[in-house]
Parts: C-alpha cells; structure tokens; sequence
C-alpha cells in the first residue's frame, strides 16, 4: 500500500525505513539482532547494540530511542550472562544517548540480541543508498576481516591481539563518521550505506543497483583488519561463499584477484563501517572531517557510468 509520507522502504533494500513526520523531521526505524560471534558476554551486547544502531547512522539520523530484542535457549541458562549482555548493550546506547524504553524476550534455541531503534532525520538531508552518482569517490569508514576473524574466535584460532583489535572495531559505534559527514553539504554526500552481512562487494552491488551505477573498487586500498589476511590464507574464512553466490554474477574481479582478495570482499561484516559516494569536489574535505574523529576512513574506489548487460561491481 502506497504511502506518501514514506521516503524510504524496503525496495532499495537501504538500512532503514523513513517515515515523514511533519516538514521538517522523519523517523528513522530499523531492527537487527544477532547471534554472539564472540566469547565475552558484555562484548557480545556492546557489538549488539552498535550493529543495531549503525543503520540509523547510516541513513544520515540520530538515533533516540531502543527496544531490546533477546532469545535464550532457557530458564536455566546462566543469568550472569545475561546480565552481561545488557549491560553490554545498554554501555553502547548510553554512550550513544539512546533511551532504552523496552523489549521483549523468547525461549529459543540459540541465543539472540539486538535491538528496535527509533531515530530523527532531516527529510532533506536522508542518506539513502541511492544516491550514488557518476564520479563520485567511494569512502570506506573502517577496516574489514570481522567474520573472518569471528570464525577463529569460534575456534580458538585467533590470537588474543588479533580478537581485540576486532572487538575494538566492532565495538566503534558509527555515530562520529556519520556526524562528519553532516557537516558537508547535503548535495555532497550522495549515498551511504554500512557494511554487515552481506559484505564490502555484496553491500557495493546493493548501493550500485539503487543508485543506476557500477562501483570500480580497487582492492590494494581496501582496509583489513590485523590477522584477517592470514587467516584466509589458512583457509579459517568466514562465510563469504553465500555472499560469493549470491552477488557474483553482477561482480567482475580483475585477471588473479580471485582467491584471498575475494575471500576479504565477500566476508560478512559485523557492526562494519560506512560505505559512502562523495562528490569529487568534496572528498578532501570529507576525508579531513572522518579523520578529525579518529576515523580510519580510506578512499577505495570510483563511481562509474553502468552498462547494460555489465557488471555492477569492478574490482581491480
């Protein structure tokens, strides 16, 4: 059912809906929950919540309100745990200035969190995943490797430096990188997306297909976690094969850059960085405001015109 106050739904596949409030304000909704990936309990709820708000980080909003989403398999599993948990989670929101006003919690086989999130947006200034135009530069906010590593971790193959650094990244809420690209012009900042489960290649042929574009990537630029290369070559990878099935097809990698380089690109992302097209003229502006945050953004690659029967993702 058409709805005229909707800005955004689901069928640019974007990180949030939009709900048009009045002139000047939107929501901004999104839910997201998870299984742990990593052994520390309070951790677990830190990249819970994160993960949970990085979509509205990503469409350009601020985050205001959260209602936890909990399974645990039952009555006996251990409550220390899941105090941990929620405090982990509610540590993120806090520092986030999210109030948490509810929840709800199942039985279930498999523990689960995360969390509903309400945000505000300007209805002119939403950062959809649609945006991209031609020339535009692609930014990437934070490293990638989190499911590779996060396999390891299940395993007990990940050294204890190479499971903090990722926690670390994890745990990195979106909100700096998201408030610096704010401060550019609202016909600078063309797209923006953050990068989860589907991976940096899977969430780029998303951002591209919304947008009528192709996206050249070029995979030396690419930032990786510590450790996540070694890994792959060890064959520990993380679950990308779906991904590889799934966006392959509309996905070209330069002659030899399939194997580890492919492996790293399809990886699925946990609580992952912002994806971004930015006007050429205002890169360097960009760049210098994400590193004003401490942000670890880096310039990976171009957007160009698409052609029919091609592919939507270029990696060089």
């Amino acid at each position: 059912m058409e709805n005229d106050r909707v800005l955004v739904d689901f069928r640019t596949s974007d990180d949030a809906g939009v709900y048009r409030w009045d002139a000047s304000s939107a929501l901004v909704q999104s839910v997201d929950f998870l299984t742990p990936i990593v052994d520390d309990p309070f951790a677990y709820g830190q990249i819970a919540a994160a993960n949970s708000l990085s979509d509205i980080y990503a469409m350009g909003g601020k985050p205001l309100t959260a209602m936890a989403i909990a399974g645990f398999p039952s009555q006996e599993f251990d409550p220390t745990v899941v105090k941990a948990i929620f405090e982990g989670g509610l540590s993120k929101l806090s520092e986030a200035g999210v109030a948490l006003i509810g929840g709800h919690t199942v039985q279930d086989a498999e523990v689960k969190f995360g969390y509903a999130v309400t945000g505000r947006v300007d209805p002119d200034r939403v950062l959809s995943n649609a945006g991209a135009q031609v020339g535009d530069k692609l930014l990437l906010t934070k490293p990638i490797g989190t499911g590779i590593i996060a396999t390891a971790i299940k395993k007990r193959r990940a050294a204890e430096n190479i499971e903090t650094a990722a926690i670390e990244s994890m745990t990195t809420l979106n909100r700096a990188s998201a408030d610096a690209l704010c401060t550019l012009g609202r016909d600078e900042v063309h797209a923006c997306t953050d990068v989860t489960g589907f991976g940096l290649v899977g969430h780029a042929c998303e951002m591209a297909s919304a947008s009528s574009v192709a996206f050249r990537i070029e995979s030396a630029a690419v930032p990786l976690l510590e450790g996540a290369s070694a890994l792959v070559r060890q064959n520990r990878t993380g679950g990308g094969d779906s991904n590889a099935e799934h966006f392959g097809q509309r996905t070209r990698f330069e002659a030899g850059l399939v194997g580890e380089i492919a492996s790293l690109l399809y990886d699925p992302q946990t609580s992952g960085g912002l994806l971004v097209a930015v006007a050429a003229t205002a890169v360097d502006r960009a760049m210098s405001a994400l590193a004003a945050t401490g942000s670890q953004a880096v310039k990976i690659g171009t957007v160009e015109s698409f052609v029919e029967s091609g592919s939507r993702v270029y990696v060089g």
